[in-house]
């Protein structure tokens, strides 16, 4: 079986190649000043008067080892200045590959902080910044990765353990079969459920294995047909909830109507969940010329500015003390961003810290006419 060779430096190759067109380049000179210097220097001087043959030799061979002299002191010199020049850039390039190698490494191995000094030219210097840009990214993924694994560890473990301490008092006679165990268990086998529905409804987005069937629709409707939904429960909480419909006709979104009215249900759902009796939510719908906004806005908690860079994220929770048996499974807006994003929109959140409330806004694309 034949050994693979290790590639050769990149910088001594780098070295090698200046030396070898600096003695090309020298060659060169020498062939040319040897083959065009002795006929341009005998015209000189029979133009000059001066045709003795004694002369014209006696000039041509002063002429020819003075030129020989001067060339190959010339070419020493430049030979060294490239060889100096080359090792030092030479020496600078690995310095500063080499250096990305070793980072490289150490944050494949998980140093994910280690970030690399900018090189001295604008080429180093963008690589540098690129590598340290990847490096914060990996690092943002792998701190969300350990985050999810700890959440998702955090919500199968709670209901499981209701679910064993009933089976428990059960078992010891505490409680008696029937309808409340029966009431606990299947509660939390529910639970359960919905967690995997959530999380595989939000894979299913983010890998574009969403089946969505979009068609020119009008926003209106889809506010108006959320906004009946979620009354009911707005009204039990004494919260009122006010409908803006865009006062033009004519506009229309490419939406798949079952999807965004999940995610309208679920913006007007965490929008009731924080907003007190007696407070004021509104959905908004209005053309933003290359977009089409649908704003669900409260005066409700707000959220701090810390939190609202990772209001999107799976299992995330400004409130870390809310009861996740009442806040849900902490994805659904997850899955919300993920359906926008599916639809070539997005979700944006605005709030101007606690107790301002929160406005949180869907962008559609607008329906092409044909």
């Amino acid at each position: 079986m034949r050994s693979r060779t290790e590639p050769g430096s990149l910088t001594t190759r780098l070295l090698i190649s200046q030396i070898a067109v600096s003695i090309a380049m020298a060659l060169t000179m020498v062939v040319v000043a040897a083959i065009a210097g002795p006929s341009l220097f005998e015209a000189h001087m029979h133009e000059a008067g001066q045709a003795s043959p004694g002369v014209l030799a006696h000039s041509e061979e002063a002429f020819r080892t003075a030129g020989l002299i001067s060339l190959a002191i010339g070419m020493v010199i430049a030979i060294t200045g490239t060889i100096v020049v080359s090792v030092l850039i030479a020496r600078r390039l690995k310095r500063s590959l080499t250096q990305l190698g070793d980072a490289a490494a150490r944050i494949s191995e998980g140093d994910y902080a280690l970030r690399v000094a900018e090189g001295d030219s604008r080429e180093l210097a963008t690589l540098a910044n690129s590598f340290n840009t990847m490096a914060g990214r990996l690092a943002t993924v792998e701190g969300t990765r350990r985050r999810l694994l700890t959440d998702l560890a955090h919500e199968i473990r709670t209901p499981l353990a209701s679910m064993e301490i009933c089976v428990e008092s059960l078992e010891d006679g505490a409680i008696q079969p029937g309808p409340e165990a029966w009431q606990i268990l299947a509660s939390q086998i529910d639970r359960i459920a919905r967690l995997a529905d959530d999380l595989g409804q939000v894979s299913a987005a983010e890998e574009g294995r969403l089946n969505l069937v979009t068609r020119p629709t009008d926003p209106n409707q889809l506010a108006e047909t959320a906004v009946l939904a979620a009354r009911d429960g707005f009204e039990r909480k004494h919260v009122r909830l006010d409908l803006h419909p865009h006062p033009g006709d004519g506009l229309l979104v490419s939406a798949d109507s079952a999807r965004v009215g999940q995610v309208l249900g679920n913006l007007l759902s965490n929008a009731l969940r924080h907003t007190p009796a007696g407070g004021l939510v509104t959905l908004s719908v209005a053309d933003a010329g290359g977009s089409v906004h649908l704003t669900v806005s409260d005066n409700g908690e707000g959220i701090a500015p810390e939190h609202v860079p990772h209001i999107f994220e799976r299992f995330y929770r400004a409130d870390s003390a809310r009861d996740r048996e009442h806040g849900g499974t902490g994805v659904g807006l997850a899955i919300s961003q993920a359906i926008a994003k599916a639809h070539s929109g997005g979700l944006t959140v605005t709030s101007q810290g606690l107790g301002t409330g929160t406005a949180v806004t869907l962008h559609l694309p607008p329906a092409t006419t044909t």
